[in-house]
């Protein structure tokens, strides 16, 4: 069997723009056939359980990419739902028909969208930015018939006689001179962890040599003869279990009900996603299905150093498909402080996946997520107040940013931010108003240098009054933000005008002594 035939190109020119700029970055093509050959497996499993197929092979199912550096080949095998020569010719050679769309579209009564990854049908073609040539080597679980499909990157392609013997999909990239990288086994391995982490599917990533190695060393162990103990028993052998693991998590813990997961699981899911080894103080754990569907956990790291320091990451991922990190427009910018994964299959992305459209959805998102983190704050200080407190110095600088950055998140949070004393306890705004009602109503005295200030904090001490610190970079914005969201309300450095604070003769001695006591030491 020996076919030529035409791509069939809607708009002119499409196939070069595809190769070359539909994608910023080049490795994401290993996203796109991964995603491919998983929607492949979902697609014949979906079948399986509505009694339209039947699985005579009974493995499991999986994706494998083998690297051959070798032979200069990247080849990415599953054992899904495998195509037909006319669904190779309708799927593959129409570009931009997606496949995913007409099987949602042929069983819509039986699932849900969210369980097909792919939807643009662009996706396959980004291979040719690394590959001159692409081999389909593929059998349909509607026939035992391997076909194989042939293009060189230009407009032509060819069908043959394929050699697959068993359903399911194999595509081999012969990798050009330009991108030799990923014939490296620890490079296509990086690159598929971090855009495959969480997909559905178990993913195997061999290296070609090294297996033949350690199948030929499996092979000669069970060639060597029985060994025995001296009364003739054969002794157990020693197992070493070398074989390929999966790469990836297909069942990650944001999928699952809160409910389900224990705090030591979030915590190994943080370590292992972040390579973090400093716990998270806490998370949050996102579950919400209307009017939109989102998952994800964000964790809160310590956050007690100068904010330019604090490097925050926050996933974004689609149908367990990574899309990219910090994206501000879902994820509110002083949220980009904190760690997290977030997973949101009605993100309106753009055709390459990498971008969102310009769309209102996206704001609602983002509301959602900071009123889930204001909710959770809130909460921990109603019904954990102590531990709220001994939070408070590690979160203060988020909750400040995000107070200055979001009008909405400030409003929700006003009356649950706290302000260590000279007392050394933590009092609301108001608490601390009221408790120097006595002696400087509506006037904060601050600290902004705890060591710089210490004979005035000692003087505070001495006549029993009271001062907040406020010593992070964040404070004198934030001061300013609360001075202007409370216009009676003013905040006066400690060693600004002390006479305003201290009051009466006692005072006025202890005032001379203490401004005496300072002179002589910047005099020294």
């Amino acid at each position: 069997m020996s076919k030529q035939g035409n791509l069939s190109i809607n708009s002119e020119n499409i196939f070069p723009i595809i190769k070359k700029w539909l994608y910023s970055d080049h490795d994401i093509f290993t996203r796109e056939v991964i995603s491919n050959a998983c929607d492949a497996i979902l697609k014949f499993k979906k079948l399986c359980d509505m009694g339209e197929a039947t699985d005579t092979v009974n493995e499991d199912f999986k994706v494998v990419v083998t690297v051959d550096k070798e032979a200069k080949t990247l080849t990415f095998a599953d054992n899904g739902i495998g195509m037909t020569e006319e669904e190779i010719e309708k799927y593959i050679t129409q570009i931009a028909f997606s496949g995913a769309e007409d099987f949602l579209a042929k069983y819509k009564d039986k699932m849900n969208e969210d369980q097909i990854i792919g939807h643009f049908g662009l996706g396959f073609y980004s291979v040719f930015m690394v590959a001159d040539t692409v081999d389909i080597d593929t059998v349909s679980y509607q026939t035992n018939t391997a076909v194989k499909w042939t293009c060189d990157g230009g407009t032509t392609y060819e069908l043959s006689e394929g050699t697959r013997t068993s359903r399911g999909t194999t595509i081999t990239l012969h990798i050009n001179e330009e991108s030799t990288m990923f014939l490296e086994y620890y490079t296509v391995l990086q690159t598929i962890e971090k855009y495959c982490s969480f997909m559905p599917v178990p993913i195997y990533v061999i290296d070609a040599q090294k297996e033949a190695e350690r199948l030929a060393e499996a092979a000669k162990k069970e060639a060597e003869p029985i060994d025995v103990d001296e009364n003739g028993n054969a002794k157990a052998p020693s197992e070493v279990d070398d074989a390929p693991k999966p790469i990836n998590d297909a069942h990650p813990l944001y999928v699952k009900q809160p409910s389900e997961c224990k705090d030591d699981e979030y915590k190994e899911f943080y370590r292992k996603t972040f390579a973090d080894f400093n716990e998270p103080l806490f998370w949050i754990h996102l579950n919400m299905d209307y009017p939109f569907r989102l998952k994800g956990i964000l964790y809160f790291p310590k956050l007690s150093h100068e904010l330019e320091t604090i490097e925050g990451r926050i996933k974004l991922y689609n149908n367990q498909v990574f899309v990219a990190e910090n994206i501000k427009e879902v994820i509110p910018e002083f949220l980009l402080l904190l760690k997290g994964v977030i997973d949101c299959p009605d993100l309106p992305l753009n055709v390459s996946r990498s971008l969102l459209q310009n769309d209102g959805f996206v704001t609602k998102i983002a509301d959602y997520i900071t009123k889930k983190v204001a909710d959770k704050l809130i909460s921990l200080s109603k019904k954990d107040n102590e531990t709220y407190k001994k939070f408070w110095d590690d979160i203060a600088p988020f909750i400040k940013y995000g107070c200055l950055k979001e009008s909405k998140f400030f409003d929700k949070m006003k009356d649950y931010i706290l302000f260590k004393t000279t007392n050394d306890d933590y009092v609301t705004l108001n608490e601390y108003l009221e408790r120097v009602k006595e002696t400087n109503e509506n006037t904060v005295f601050y600290i902004s240098n705890q060591e710089q200030q210490s004979q005035y904090i000692k003087m505070f001490k001495d006549n029993n009054l009271c001062a907040v610190y406020l010593e992070h970079s964040i404070d004198g914005p934030f001061m300013s933000h609360l001075e202007y969201s409370n216009q009676a309300v003013k905040f006066k450095r400690i060693d600004s005008n002390i006479s305003d604070a201290l009051k009466g003769e006692a005072a006025d001695k202890t005032y001379e002594e203490n401004l005496t006591t300072l002179f002589k030491e910047k005099s020294a």
